[in-house]
């Protein structure tokens, strides 16, 4: 649980602000998303490997 502390006189559309940002920062959203089913640590695997190869194809398209 993310604790965001008002500060005296704070308006509450800015703090609504820092809280989305804090949610946004800590990935707190994806690690929810992620857990709402098991995933396989095969599966887990492969998408990582798919992740590198594609992040490696990129960066040697754009080095040339």
């Amino acid at each position: 649980m993310l604790i965001i502390k008002m500060i005296p006189g704070e308006n509450i559309d800015r703090a609504l602000k820092r809280y989305r940002n804090k949610v946004r920062n800590t990935q707190q959203l994806k690690r929810i998303r992620d857990n709402q089913e098991f995933t396989k640590k095969s599966k887990e695997k492969r998408e990582s490997m798919k992740k590198a190869i594609h992040r490696k194809e990129y960066l040697k398209m754009n080095e040339v």
